[in-house]
């Protein structure tokens, strides 16, 4: 039974989405199954992978796509030799990625072991995990948050985090995120505007560039649609 449920869990997982209908059948089938309880954002992310799920829509379909044309594009335009991410997550948004050099870094020792696995033929890329201090010691030309800084919901935390952007970025920062003060009935997400924080915390650098999503938040769609939009930032 144990194999059976394992091998429920792992066809699930590979969907492009995990949807409340996967959910559901999962938990139709497993007596118990759930997903993970909130306590931490950290928390929350290692078992979330733990239990088979994945970075979430953002990461697959057409919002990768657009993603992934956008960064790209940056990266060629502006000749970025080196990019580092903070949430790097399972790697699927990274797929699609055509950078020089990248270093990924997250809170979850899954979701590294994962992108170690994925991509171990790539020399050009590495992952680490955030709580190492080799994760503080790295410097990049680009440094990324995609789909992250809604999903840091204490205070501590996301101050901590968007030093450790700042830090580590040399030339540009990429943000892909909302902007906004508003509330959201899900434990794991607080919307921010990060802006503010940028303009009062990180003065030297300056937005440069907002790109808005083709595919603006559609209730009637959620996975398939995104509150999220890009700022670049350069330092001046």
């Amino acid at each position: 039974m144990t194999t059976n449920l394992q091998n429920i869990r792992q066809v699930i997982a590979q969907l492009p989405v995990i949807g409340p209908i996967a959910k559901s059948v999962y938990r139709a089938i497993v007596p118990g199954a759930a997903s993970p309880q909130f306590s931490s954002s950290s928390q929350y992310w290692e078992d979330r992978y733990k239990l088979g799920g994945n970075s979430g829509a953002g990461s697959y379909g057409r919002l990768a796509d657009f993603k992934a044309v956008v960064i790209n594009k940056f990266v060629a335009d502006n000749e970025v030799k080196t990019v580092i991410e903070f949430g790097s997550g399972d790697g699927a948004q990274l797929e699609q990625a055509h950078y020089p050099s990248y270093t990924g870094v997250d809170v979850s020792a899954r979701a590294v072991q994962l992108c170690q696995d994925r991509f171990r033929k790539d020399p050009s890329k590495r992952f680490v995990l955030a709580s190492s201090p080799e994760a503080d010691a790295i410097r990049a030309e680009l440094a990324m948050s995609l789909d992250v800084i809604y999903h840091l919901v204490e205070d501590s935390v996301y101050d901590q985090y968007m030093m450790r952007l700042i830090t580590a970025a040399e030339r540009y920062i990429c943000i892909y995120s909302s902007n906004t003060p508003r509330q959201s009935p899900d434990k794991h997400v607080r919307h921010r505007v990060f802006t503010d924080w940028m303009a009062q915390k990180a003065p030297a650098w300056k937005l440069i560039s907002k790109i808005e999503n083709p595919f603006p938040e559609d209730p009637a769609i959620p996975h398939e649609t995104s509150w999220a939009d890009f700022y670049f930032f350069q330092k001046s």
